[in-house]
This record gives structure tokens, sequence and C-alpha cells, in this order.
């Protein structure tokens, strides 16, 4: 797929100087256990803008699923609060959409009715049910296998009709973890370029979990490199590469620049021990 857009700066129109879509306040949580249990998350606080690109990187053990979680609503946080347009995230909601490394997709269903399951489950008439689903799973490359069940469908085909699914509901943003970290370096790198160019039309706010440094200076206006012992912000990187961003944006000297520099930001993270009753929490 071929962007339209014009190049735009990195940060318009979701700048961090916008107001905040989702804002995270001083969000704490424990997991009680043994020896007093463990802190994932220690008092975080982060904005994102409307519009916003926003990746999330750092160490196993650091709470970046942790976070991606509680702001779906699917846990609670022990204290603090976390705020969608202002109003407290009290559990999962149709204006939060989750993408998983895991597809997550019905068996039974074909792509067509995975991807209107949401606005079904929503009492959408039925006309426009199909009219949106149709519109994402051609927007996504998806309109040959429409009718297609996910038994027949490739790892990066059935991690498409999950993204596809997610943009159907029309959410506020789209949390997204781990998204192509089960995929091979060929289909995850184009559907890096492909996600790019879906938020490039549609500009939703993303909040994005990822190891791979290469991916969130390729992907993201801003990275949050986060660290553990509890999980907190370490630093913020702004990444200031004009969209939209191409295969060439990867052999640029500013690319390998802010590759080098995020890079060296997560190995300051790491904790330079790990204790084995922290070694089943979450990421």
């Amino acid at each position: 797929m071929t962007a339209t857009v014009p190049a735009v700066p990195a940060h318009s129109p979701g700048s961090p100087d916008s107001p905040a879509l989702i804002s995270f306040r001083d969000t704490v949580k424990h997991f009680p256990g043994p020896d007093g249990g463990f802190t994932a998350l220690g008092g975080i606080g982060l904005d994102v803008a409307e519009g916003e690109f926003t990746a999330i990187v750092g160490p196993s053990g650091c709470g970046k699923s942790t976070l991606l979680a509680i702001a779906a609503g699917l846990v609670e946080p022990t204290s603090g609060e976390v705020l969608l347009d202002g109003r407290p995230v009290s559990g999962p909601g149709p204006d939060r959409g989750v993408v998983f490394q895991q597809y997550a997709l019905f068996p039974w269903l074909t792509v067509r009715a995975n991807v209107e399951f949401g606005l079904r489950t929503a009492r959408v008439p039925r006309a426009e049910r199909r009219r949106r689903a149709q519109h994402y799973i051609d927007l996504v490359g998806l309109a040959d296998f429409a009718d297609a069940l996910p038994k027949t469908l490739s790892g990066g085909m059935k991690q498409r009709c999950a993204i596809a699914r997610a943009y159907a509901a029309d959410p506020r943003i789209l949390l997204m973890d781990e998204p192509f970290g089960a995929l091979d370096s060929l289909t995850r790198s184009q559907l890096q370029e492909q996600l790019l160019q879906t938020w490039e039309r549609e500009r939703r706010t993303v909040l994005f979990v990822t190891h791979d440094v290469d991916e969130a200076v390729f992907l993201a206006s801003r990275v949050i490199v986060m660290a553990s012992r509890p999980g907190r912000i370490d630093r913020t990187v702004e990444i200031p590469l004009p969209y939209p961003r191409t295969r060439a944006t990867r052999l640029t000297a500013e690319f390998t620049a802010l590759r080098t520099e995020l890079w060296q930001a997560v190995q300051r993270s790491e904790p330079t021990a790990r204790p084995a009753s922290e070694a089943t929490q979450e990421n």
C-alpha cells in the first residue's frame, strides 16, 4: 500500500504540547505475594496527546504490559489513576482498542465477521457494519481474504485482521502490546510500514509497547524508556523524523543516531540482576 498523505512534521497534529487524551496520574501497581509481593509500577506520570504515536520500551519486567493493561481497564491500579479525555478509566470500553501479540481472533468466524464483531456487539446497523468492516479490510490489504477463516491465514495476515478489527470499532486510542513480536523480520517490517500508513490516514492515538528499538524509532514520534524496580519512566526520547516514513528512513544517519541514543538509554535502564520472584510478573 502507498501512503497518499503529504509529509508532515513528526509532532503534528499529535504533539505532546496538545491536550492529553490519556493521562497516567501517579499510577502504582503492586502485586501481592511472598515476602511482601512486588511493585510492578511505581508512580507513573505520563500524558499522551490526541493523534500522537507513542512507543514504550524497556527491559523485561519493567511494567510495560501492566501499564497498557491498566490503560485498557483490564487491570486496576493499586493507587493513582488513569484518565481518558479527563474521565477516570474504570474498566474496558469501546473507546480503547487493544491489539495483543497473540491475535485473539475467533477461529470459527471469517475475516469479515471478526472485523465486524465489535460493531455487532455495539448494535451497529448491518449496512453500516459491513461498510466500516470492508473499509478497514481494504486498508490493511485483506480484501481478497474477507471470507477466509483464520486457520487459512499467515501470522502476518492474522495480525492485520486484528488491527482492522480494532480500528473498525472506532476507538479513541489504540493500545498495542508487542503486536508484531511473534512475526518473522520481513513480515514485521512490512506490517510496521502498513501500520504507519494506516495511522497517517486515520491519525488515531497509539500507545505501542515493544522490545524492539528499531521498531520504536521507525514508528513513534516519542519513545518512553522505562526502568524497573519498581517500573518507572526513566527517559523520554523525541523522534523528530518526518512522516511519512519509508524503508529509506531506516538508512538515514538521523535514524541511526536516534537508534543508538535509544539503545543506550535502554541499556542504562537494565537492572544488574533480577530476583526470581519477579520473573513471572508482567512486562
